[in-house]
């Protein structure tokens, strides 16, 4: 299996593949390939700055004689007219590399913006922000890495690093006991130290889960707020316990006060907008 960075690696690989193909013709065709300059990153919009390190990847990956000054780094709040970084060198790469760049730290920006927001609306209780798989294929490392720069938690990576039995196991296998058995004979067989998480629907499943014991965390999906207090005092701390399923900004801290640990939201990833930045020769 490929690491993070190897998975990054490929991603740079890919996206100057397709932008550059054969070459970019119009800064070949224009620009002396010794002539030298430098560009700024300017900011143009208020938000979290991320996607800094791996800006330095690309620059370093397309031309290892840039060389990039930052001036602010990831996880820093930024105004307009801040300036995250110059970069000098040939003026052939800075041209080649900067949609690449900004395509990276637009969308991690946002990401880590949006993130922050929700993860201040927490703020004074234990309750937790957790990203989904809801990501852009491909780009999965990235925004999870942004979730993170942002004040969020990484929920599982993908389908390797934790079990978590959604309604759809547990209606293919044939109810709660099943899966949750099914789930502990497959790790002792294979010998494999993952968390098990369960999705319940209602309270008789959540009573049935409590019941058949075996699990790690227990995830309340679509459950209201009143309907998750009391799951919360049902499960009493025995379990880590996830609210899941239509919660928006402005509900999030409605349910994080009936306690639970944490909250899954997929608007972290699946539909932010980029926040507004330049690269401009300075």
């Amino acid at each position: 299996m490929k690491s993070s960075e190897e998975l990054v690696d490929d991603l740079i690989k890919l996206a100057f593949a397709e932008d550059i193909g054969d070459g970019d013709h119009t800064t070949l065709c224009c620009i002396p390939s010794d002539e030298m300059g430098k560009s700024k990153l300017l900011v143009k919009e208020p938000g979290v700055l991320a996607g800094v390190e791996v800006a330095k990847k690309i620059f370093r990956d397309f031309d290892p004689e840039l060389k990039m000054t930052v001036y602010i780094q990831d996880g820093t709040e930024v105004m307009p007219g801040d300036v995250a970084f110059v970069v000098e060198g040939r003026v052939q790469s800075l041209l080649q590399t900067e949609r690449l760049m900004l395509n990276v730290m637009q969308r991690m920006s946002g990401i880590a913006t949006v993130t922050r927001k929700y993860v201040k609306l927490l703020d004074g209780l234990h309750t937790r922000v957790l990203d989904t798989r809801k990501t852009t294929p491909g780009l999965r490392m990235l925004e999870k890495e942004a979730v993170k720069i942002g004040g969020g938690v990484n929920h599982r990576i993908g389908l390797f690093d934790m079990i978590l039995l959604k309604d759809n196991h547990v209606d293919f296998v044939g109810g709660i006991e099943q899966a949750i058995t099914r789930a502990r004979q497959y790790l002792k067989e294979r010998g494999k130290d993952l968390k098990i998480e369960i999705e319940v629907r209602n309270l008789d499943e959540l009573k049935e889960v409590m019941r058949v014991g075996g699990v790690d965390r227990i995830m309340l999906d679509n459950f209201t707020p009143e309907l998750t207090r009391e799951a919360v005092k049902l499960i009493d701390g025995k379990y880590e316990t996830e609210s899941s399923g239509g919660i928006t900004i402005d509900t999030l801290r409605m349910y994080a006060e009936c306690g639970v640990d944490f909250i899954s939201v997929g608007a972290l990833t699946h539909s932010v907008k980029g926040l507004d930045m330049s690269f401009k020769a300075c």
